[in-house]
């Protein structure tokens, strides 16, 4: 695995080249102080993965992920000092087509090379996620209980990864204010981000964003977003829970996971959604989601950073409908009304 640093501080150049030394088969492609410099060294050797920094001179890291995947596509992973001052960023250059986010690891005072786990686990995941686009699928997850049987009301169940928290930020906007139905959303992200992305997502839809607490009931008014590296289920109470099985899926947390867990409390049928992403991540939950009674929409081609995993349910039969970023919000409201009036016919 070829790995390219781009980043204008020394410091962090030495980190990021010792924390690529620790990964199993990597090596340094290439390194480039600037966004501008890093264009023209993708176009001319292209990596395996990139390790792209955020504020630089020249060019900065959103505008290097754009111009990278429009005329050269290559993995990009977001390596940045601090989410806090740099969200917007950090989730413009998701947008634009960066595959995940993490801290720069930090050098000790006997010379090696700390916090570097994540950028290593993220860094291998990618390369699995590239060599291997087709992971198995998630099937037959135990869904522990949290007491006696609850009544789950219809829900909206979105799941994203590449692209996602601009695609997220687009559809978001679109629901109505307030929220008449519960709405949980899996972002492929590292946990570090997650509140973060709550937070940005939050100022740029004026919906309320939170992350998701462990036992927690999806409500009316709240978009609930999933925060942890383990998985995210419903139970058979009705609540939301973190688990770390199954531990053999390379997404994590998995949209197939939740998918899967909502056909398996039978949740009353609502309205679930693919955005842009790479991989097959969410297609084979949908799948049966759709035969469940929900409805089920995917982004289409032409508006996805990524059509892996919206492209996935549309090949598996699993999307009734496939539309624009811009057109699934409207949809999505259409959908859940007339979920609810299906509800009340059949009571």
């Amino acid at each position: 695995m070829r790995i390219a640093i781009v980043n204008d501080l020394r410091l962090a150049v030495e980190s990021l080249r010792r924390s690529v030394a620790l990964i199993p088969g990597a090596s340094i492609a290439w390194i480039a102080e600037d966004g501008e410099r890093a264009v023209a060294m993708c176009a001319a050797d292209r990596p395996d993965l990139i390790l792209m920094d955020m504020l630089m001179p020249v060019m900065d890291g959103v505008e290097a992920t754009r111009r990278i995947m429009r005329s050269t596509p290559c993995p990009i992973l977001v390596v940045t000092a601090t989410v806090e001052g740099n969200a917007s960023k950090v989730f413009e250059a998701l947008g634009a087509g960066a595959l995940d986010a993490v801290a720069t690891p930090g050098l000790s005072p006997d010379g090696g090379v700390v916090n570097a786990e994540a950028l290593i686990r993220k860094a291998r995941a990618i390369a699995l996620l590239v060599g291997s686009p087709s992971p198995k699928p998630v099937h037959a997850i135990h869904v522990p209980a949290s007491g006696g049987r609850k009544h789950l009301q219809p829900l909206v169940a979105i799941g994203a990864s590449t692209g996602g928290p601009q695609a997220l930020a687009t559809v978001l906007s679109a629901l109505p204010t307030p929220l008449p139905w519960p709405v949980v959303v899996v972002q492929h992200i590292d946990a570090s981000f997650a509140h973060g992305l709550s937070d940005w997502l939050a100022s740029e839809t004026g919906h309320r964003v939170k992350a998701i607490a462990d036992l927690e009931s999806p409500s009316p008014g709240v978009i609930l977003l999933a925060k942890t590296d383990d998985h995210v289920i419903v139970d058979s109470g009705g609540l939301l829970r973190y688990v770390e099985q199954p531990r053999d899926v390379v997404y994590r947390p998995s949209v197939d996971v939740f998918f899967e867990s909502l056909a398996d409390v039978n949740a009353a049928p609502g309205a679930a959604i693919l955005l842009t992403g790479m991989g097959r991540d969410g297609a084979a939950g949908m799948a049966r989601l759709r035969a469940s009674g929900w409805i089920t929409i995917a982004q289409d081609k032409s508006s996805s950073v990524v059509w892996g995993m919206p492209g996935a349910a549309v090949e598996l039969g699993a999307a009734m409908k496939t539309l624009t970023v811009q057109a699934i919000g409207s949809e999505i409201a259409l959908a859940m009304a007339g979920q609810a009036e299906r509800a009340r016919r059949s009571a």
